[in-house]
């Protein structure tokens, strides 16, 4: 049998400073303040965890690579977390070697590392022109948590967060967000073959409304479900949402993983208050792009979070609106004693009100968990999450500390745009 050959001729490498690469950056949504804030802070190097598989394997291709080789680079960064080129063994040594001068593998720098009694552990990263963020992870029997951020601080700026209390700053990058996960597999002892890995959920709860930094999001949630990367299973990566209802449908379309609601309020009169962006989105259409999402999620219900505040959205007839809204929709609601922080001027609701909520609506045939308050000792539970935030909104400077009070509910508002026809 002859057998053919065929030879190909090896292209020259082009130089990576060239004004136009191949390849691209998962940039955030909105533009850094500062071009100093971009993805190569050393001339003429690419960092990795900036770029999704797509945008290895162009850059493998730009370099005269074969395919298999971005692969390779792809698993070795994500799965072995490796950082060191040189001891990617199985790449070739000239590969290796244009790797140490034109690339790096470059995470967000640790400011402090906290741990708190019950194991909880707090990091918070360092991402540059005075901002900082906070990623948590937690440590249960059964499972270990990553909470990772999008954002350095939030639009959003919910009532009862402490985050968007600190204004915003800008969107985070690829390499900002996904390298939180690479920074805490290391910190916590890096991916062992056959071992049960720390870090088996991801939760999108940090800083930041995840779906006003889709891309970068979206980027991120796809290395994180890649088996060549961290083979994380859809079902245990979770995107919580303030309710941006374009991108939860676009979400449902592109990358569908578990989905939280940050409802907090059982009509859209409260709402209006506790999270303004129902203002845009009230909640009769929050509630049709829930059940649209439910058609490709790899979950059958919706998780619903509530943080309950004394006095605030907890009584019995609230939680009778609640389920007036809720109707046939499939979902469970995990239920968040409120996590005090300076200046909110808002309370936790009594042990007694929250079980008594509870109970109501787990009678109604909902299922309905209590978060177990983890970690507040460092300041690292739901809602105290902070950093360190350049506010270009002014937002603090606008407000001048001042707490904004909270209407009395009328005996009608349950009825404000409840309607679902």
């Amino acid at each position: 049998m002859l057998c053919m050959v065929r030879m190909r001729r090896k292209l020259p490498r082009p130089r990576l400073h060239s004004s136009s690469p191949p390849w691209r950056f998962i940039r955030a949504d909105l533009p850094c303040a500062d071009p100093s804030l971009e993805n190569d802070p050393v001339a003429g190097r690419v960092n990795l965890l900036g770029l999704d598989a797509a945008g290895l394997a162009a850059l493998c291709a730009s370099w005269g690579e074969k395919p298999f080789r971005a692969q390779q680079l792809l698993k070795w960064v994500h799965q072995r977390g490796a950082s060191d080129f040189g001891a990617m063994s199985d790449l070739a040594r000239s590969l290796r070697d244009h790797l140490t001068v034109h690339a790096e593998i470059r995470a967000p720098a640790v400011i402090s590392d906290h741990q708190a009694a019950d194991e909880t552990r707090k990091w918070l990263l360092d991402v540059g022109q005075g901002n900082a963020v906070e990623m948590v992870f937690i440590p249960e029997t059964a499972r270990g948590t990553l909470c990772v951020s999008t954002q350095a601080g939030c639009a959003v700026d919910c009532h009862f967060c402490s985050t968007g209390k600190q204004g915003f700053s800008r969107n985070l990058r690829l390499d900002e967000v996904i390298g939180q996960l690479w920074w805490a597999e290391q910190a916590l002892g890096g991916q062992q073959p056959g071992a049960e890995r720390r870090i088996s959920n991801v939760v999108f709860m940090g800083m930041g409304e995840p779906l006003l930094n889709y891309e970068v999001t979206l980027a991120a949630l796809r290395l994180m479900l890649d088996d060549r990367a961290y083979g994380l299973s859809r079902r245990r990566v979770t995107v919580s949402t303030s309710g941006v209802i374009p991108m939860m449908d676009r979400l449902r379309e592109d990358c569908p993983v578990a989905l939280a609601v940050s409802l907090h309020a059982p009509n859209d009169a409260l709402r209006d208050q506790l999270v303004p962006l129902n203002r845009k989105y009230p909640m009769a259409q929050l509630w049709a792009a829930c059940s649209r999402y439910l058609a490709c999620a790899p979950r059958d219900f919706v998780t619903f979070e509530y943080v309950m505040l004394d006095g605030i959205n907890d009584s019995d007839d609230q939680a009778d609106q609640v389920l007036q809204w809720v109707g046939d929709l499939p979902c469970k609601f995990n239920l968040i004693p409120f996590n005090p922080f300076p200046g909110s001027g808002l309370k936790r609701s009594p042990w007694e009100r929250i079980m008594r909520f509870a109970r109501r609506l787990s009678d109604a045939g909902i299922v309905t968990t209590v978060r177990r308050t983890r970690g507040d000792d460092i300041d690292a539970a739901c809602g105290q999450l902070a950093g360190d935030v350049r506010d270009r909104t002014r937002r603090a400077e606008r407000k001048d500390g001042k707490t904004i009070p909270i209407l009395p509910e009328r005996p009608e508002a349950h009825n404000h745009r409840m309607s679902r026809s």
